[in-house]
């Protein structure tokens, strides 16, 4: 008799643990969006630039879709350059990591990442300007790709960097007016590269490339075209709870 009782109570404690997975949705109702091209990464990238009271790196729990098949992802945001007090976003960051020098900043992302990431999970970075030479050096990073699987790299107006063995496909994304993306050290070593490496869009704004820098990236009429992948008729999709979005702070000290 108590072992068919220790068996009925086992089977019903077994039937409220799957009872419970299984009708949990993965997101909670009304938090997720889905993002289906490059310029709605873009303006998530944009949040970053909050004069340092939230910080410039964000991460957010999602699921990517590319056909059939669906990845559990997490998703990393990095803002660019910004003049804020003890914040790892200015102009000396800049040149150090356009010559693929270490840098707070580098080192904050990583940091970040290895402390709120669970190893193992898949990456998107995503980063504008500063951000996204950040995010290409993140993705070259030995202990990141030890410890997690980093699936694409996504720069809205970026140069490219010689960032060793990067993992994961970098796509970089620039307007026609914007020259930030050739002021790396890469434009010195290897031109070609980087010059023609870049997925380029003419938003018109001639003689105006401080502006195509910063207005041109969240067209949907210039990049709409591009999956969030960043790749030029892409089909891929990213769902993203917004509740498990957590922006951190990138102190120069």
């Amino acid at each position: 008799m108590k072992r068919r009782v220790s068996f009925l109570a086992a089977v019903l404690a077994l039937a409220i643990v799957l009872s419970v997975f299984c009708c949990v949705p993965a997101f909670a109702a009304g938090n997720t969006r889905t993002f289906t091209n490059a310029a709605e990464i873009y303006t998530f990238v944009r949040d970053g630039y909050n004069g340092g009271e939230k910080g410039p790196i964000s991460i957010t729990r999602g699921t990517l879709t590319q056909g059939r098949t669906q990845k559990p992802v997490y998703l990393v945001t990095l803002s660019g350059t910004e003049l804020v007090l003890n914040q790892s976003t200015e102009v000396l960051t800049d040149l150090f990591s356009g010559f693929d020098l270490d840098n707070a900043y580098y080192y904050n992302v990583v940091r970040v990442i290895q402390q709120n990431v669970p190893r193992g999970a898949n990456l998107i970075l995503a980063g504008h300007s500063l951000g996204g030479m950040i995010a290409q050096q993140v993705a070259a990073n030995t202990a990141i790709k030890a410890n997690y699987n980093v699936l694409n790299t996504v720069c809205f107006g970026s140069p490219l960097l010689s960032a060793g063995n990067r993992e994961g496909t970098v796509r970089r994304l620039g307007d026609v007016s914007d020259v930030v993306p050739y002021l790396s050290g890469r434009l010195f070593t290897n031109p070609i590269t980087a010059i023609f490496g870049l997925n380029r869009e003419d938003g018109h704004y001639y003689g105006r490339p401080i502006t195509a820098h910063n207005a041109s990236y969240s067209r949907t009429d210039l990049w709409g075209k591009y999956d969030i992948t960043g790749t030029k008729y892409g089909s891929a999709k990213l769902t993203l709870d917004l509740s498990t979005r957590v922006f951190f702070q990138s102190p120069i000290f």
